[in-house]
Parts: structure tokens; sequence; C-alpha cells
């Protein structure tokens, strides 16, 4: 017979690596756009998303909250729920990154623990006020993202049309590095919670807390592990959102980031989980198409919204069916 310290041992190394995929397949979010547009190197760039996105991670708890206790019923779920929703996202989080595409471990999550909990607990498990917040993230991160990015472009067009093109661009390629500063930042206040909420959870499940709570050493834990992550972020994806969606100057990146930043740390503050990788891509395409339609293209971009309607069913599916295999054998 195993042992429950050794479940819970186990679903807490299953987090991390969540936490690791979290940040290496996010990374790029954070830094795609200062990349392509050759303001920043990729190894700059990578040593200011890690350190970014581990300071932001630290920032708070209320999103952390929203997941760890806001998404599933704690009471009606177990160890062996929490362990199949991140098998869920490892398994299609990497799936997806070696075909290059960015996928939203936010969405990932959220899924797999409804997935999981629902095949361990059924529709109890669900908690409408969590999923409210979900669903006003899905708000954020597509109209604030895309809204926003286009506004934000066409106020630099008025602030700088007497601007020559050097000008502008000198003035912007300073500024991108705060932008991307400021993206790495709130990527980390976002998506850096969400594992340190699960973490919880799963410290709750196992007995070793009373009630659930973010300690520092689970902050610190969780930040670093993403940090790691973060610091071997992958160029397939940059490709494909900062190169081959849209053609990008020093402008277009800092309003793109600008406006994903300003999103996702709203968000935050008001314990929203929304899909970081989701708010930087409709950020970027709002900004392509204050040029011109056309200038987005459409063809990769709907290659990541498939990928983004895909996470969703596949990592519900997956994880519950990983839940029913588990309690069928462990219970």
């Amino acid at each position: 017979m195993i042992e429950a310290p050794f479940f819970l041992f186990m679903v807490l190394l299953l987090v991390l690596a969540a936490e690791f995929v979290n940040g290496w397949t996010d990374a790029p979010n954070a830094i795609a756009t200062v990349v392509s547009t050759k303001v920043l190197s990729p190894g700059k760039a990578l040593i200011l998303a890690t350190t970014l996105n581990f300071v932001g991670t630290l920032t708070g708890t209320a999103v952390a909250a929203t997941i760890g206790k806001g998404i599933v019923l704690p009471d009606a779920i177990n160890l062996l729920t929490v362990g199949s929703a991140m098998i869920a996202i490892i398994f299609w989080s990497t799936f997806a990154w070696r075909l290059g595409l960015p996928t939203s471990e936010s969405h990932a999550l959220i899924s797999g623990l409804a997935g999981a909990g629902f095949a361990t607990g059924g529709f109890k498990v669900l908690l409408w006020a969590g999923w409210k917040k979900v669903l006003i993230g899905l708000l954020f991160s597509t109209f604030l993202g895309f809204l926003s990015g286009y506004a934000i472009v066409l106020a630099i067009f008025w602030g700088f049309r007497n601007s020559t093109p050097t000008q502008v661009k000198r003035t912007f390629g300073r500024l991108q590095i705060l932008s991307a500063a400021f993206m790495a930042f709130s990527h980390g206040s976002n998506d850096g919670q969400k594992f340190m909420g699960t973490f919880s959870l799963a410290l709750l499940l196992g007995g070793v807390i009373p009630e659930w709570r973010v300690d520092l050493w689970v902050k610190l834990l969780c930040a670093l592990m993403m940090g790691i992550g973060t610091s071997i972020g992958g160029w397939r994806i940059i490709r494909t959102m900062g190169l081959k969606m849209v053609k990008l100057e020093p402008y277009h990146g800092f309003a793109a980031e600008t406006a994903a930043a300003f999103a996702i740390e709203l968000a935050s503050r008001f314990g929203i989980p929304l899909s970081t990788t989701h708010t930087i891509n409709t950020s970027i395409m709002g900004v392509g198409a204050s040029k011109r339609l056309s200038a987005v293209r459409w063809g990769v971009a709907g290659h990541i919204v498939t990928a983004w309607m895909l996470t969703f069913p596949i990592c519900g599916a997956l994880a519950w069916l990983m839940a029913k295999l588990f309690n069928a054998i462990f219970s």
C-alpha cells in the first residue's frame, strides 16, 4: 500500500514541474516583441524576463486564492485530482511547444482542475464564484488586450506625427525596455500566482496546513521554479508570436507590451486569472490591425487561436481520464 506522504510528495513535484513548464513556455510572452524588434538580444531579454517574473510572482495572492479555493471545492477532491490536472497541463503544453504554438497554462490549469474535479466529485465540485472570474478574464484578455493595443498605437501615431522615423525608433527603442519589464512583472503577478495556489491546495489536501493559505516558502519556491523555466524559454514561440504573426517596429512592441501588461496587472489586483498568452497575442493583433487588417498574418493568428480553443477541452478531458484511472487504482 502506498503511503499518503508519498502521494503528497509526488503531487507537489508535479505542481512544480507544471510551474517550470509555465515559465518555460510562457517566457516568450514577455519577451517576444522586444526580441523581434531587436531592442534587446535574446540573452538580455531572458535575464530581464526571469528577474521580473520572479519579482512579480511575490507581489500578491489574490489570483492564487481564486485558483486554490475558487475553481473546485477543496472538500470534494483529493491529491489524485490535483496530480491528474498537472499531468494534463504538462503533456498538452509540451506537445504544443513542440509545434511552436503559444498555449495558455492558465486555461490548461483551470480546465485541468475542472476535468479532474468533475471525475472525482461530479458537478458539485465546480464553484461559480471562481468561474465567474475566469469568464471575466476571457473578456479582459480578448477585448481589453486587442482594443488597448489598437488605441495605444493610434495615440503614438498622433503624438509623434511630426517626428522623423529615426526619432521614433530611437525613442521607443528605449521605452520598449521599460514596457518589456512591465510585461514580465505582470506575467509573474498573474501566472506565477496560479501554481502557488495549486501548491497550497495540495498542502491542504495532504493535511500539512489546516486551512488554505500561501506561506512565504511556497511563494519563493514557485517563483524560483518559474524563473528557472523562464531562463530557458523557447525560441520556437518567440518566432511565432514576434516574427511570424506581425512585422513589428519598436513602437509596435511598446504598444503591445504596455496594453497587455496593463490588462494583466489590473486583473491580478482583482484576483482574476487570465491567460497572459491570450492577452499579449490579442494586443499584438490589435497593434497590427492599426496599420491595416492585412498587416496581421491571419493564418498564423488562426493557428494560435485554434490552440487556445483546443486547450480547454483537451486538458479537461485528459485530466478527467487520468483522475478516473488514478482513483480506480489507488482509492
